[in-house]
């Protein structure tokens, strides 16, 4: 397995590219979505109940060129880019929302998963969720009061609606009219994800792509009045039953399997490793379960994280892994320290499993 780090749009630079060859990693998961603030100095522990900002891109696309040229300046620092994080909303909320720009914005996506493929990155992570993550609110409750984000039910009201022009908890069009989006049933966001995957399946394996689904954070059945859909390991079996192909794969997060009330995180790790099905793994520790749980430094969670990494060993998976996030640690460069700790953890469990 290959280790890796996830860099957000605001931290594409040669300093955090050269960061990441220090702590270790050798692949790394981009994220083109600006949406994480703080600048330099990313942070998701601040307030996102309004959102995680506005995303003004609906016609702009991710070009070839523009991949490319990208995809040139990691690899000047013996990294190599292994998977892009994230649609922007911008570019299929109608496809989400079942709207009408949807046909268009479908031929978009295909257009970007041919980029994506010529440009030689092997992977396309995507959340397919109305809602996206939302109700995260944060304290200092990791270790050593490590300022880290939770998840409280009691804390907030789950069924807040979601505001139109809003997807995915971003802001597509800040001159919708007032009103909310309407509720969305189980039957009608799985036959919106069957029509995508139907779509863009093929597109995927003519150009040697994987597209990667990450499971609902936090893993509730319904979340601001519309219905999730991996919110339970089941959930994953019926994602892989809607088409069978190599390129329809999971981005298995550790941390969203261990908050789902249902399932064991080693079984659905064991599983969907030994099936081939995981692109890449978001490696990271929680404490707790919903509707209550926190995330936690790599060594202080419920996972038992080297029995995670044995047990994708002895399946011989190939991967990539991420911290992901972590907590924020208690100097100037929060982030950073939190995401060198987990990189230094992860980097020495895999080196020891290799005596």
């Amino acid at each position: 397995m290959k280790l890796g780090l996830g860099l957000y749009k605001s931290v594409l630079t040669d300093d955090n590219f050269r960061f990441a060859r220090q702590a270790g990693a050798t692949h790394l998961v981009v994220q083109l979505v600006d949406y994480i603030k703080g600048g330099d100095n990313p942070s998701l522990t601040k307030n996102y109940l309004d959102g995680w900002g506005v995303t003004d891109n609906e016609h702009n696309l991710w070009e070839y060129d523009d991949l490319v040229a990208l995809k040139k300046q990691i690899e000047s620092h013996g990294l190599t880019w292994e998977a892009i994080e994230n649609f922007d909303p911008s570019h299929w909320f109608d496809i989400l929302l079942d709207g009408p720009k949807k046909a268009r914005q479908m031929e978009n996506i295909k257009q970007t998963i041919r980029n994506i493929g010529k440009a030689g990155i092997p992977v396309i992570g995507y959340y397919f969720s109305l809602a996206g993550v939302w109700g995260w609110s944060s304290r200092p409750s990791g270790r050593g009061e490590a300022q880290s984000v939770e998840f409280d039910a009691s804390a907030i009201d789950i069924n807040t609606p979601i505001p139109n022009g809003m997807v995915w908890n971003m802001t597509y069009n800040t001159d919708a009219p007032e009103g909310t989006v309407a509720p969305v049933s189980p039957e009608e966001i799985w036959d919106r994800l069957n029509e995508f995957l139907h779509e863009m399946i093929p597109i995927a394996e003519e150009n040697n792509v994987r597209l990667a689904a990450h499971p609902d954070d936090p893993p509730l059945p319904t979340l601001r009045g519309v219905s999730r859909l991996i919110y339970e390991p089941d959930g994953y079996d019926k994602l892989l039953d809607v088409i069978d192909s190599n390129a329809n794969g999971i981005e298995f997060c550790m941390g969203t399997t261990q908050e789902m009330m249902k399932g064991d995180v080693y079984e659905c790790l064991d599983k969907y490793s030994g099936m081939d099905k995981i692109c890449y793994v978001h490696f990271r520790n929680v404490k707790g379960k919903v509707p209550h749980y926190r995330e936690a430094f790599v060594d202080e969670g419920d996972i038992d994280m080297i029995k995670a990494l044995k047990i994708l060993k002895k399946n011989n998976f190939e991967g990539v892994i991420i911290p992901d996030h972590t907590p924020e640690m208690s100097c100037n460069a929060p982030w950073h320290a939190g995401m060198a700790f987990a990189l230094g953890y992860m980097k020495g469990a895999i080196q020891s499993l290799e005596i």
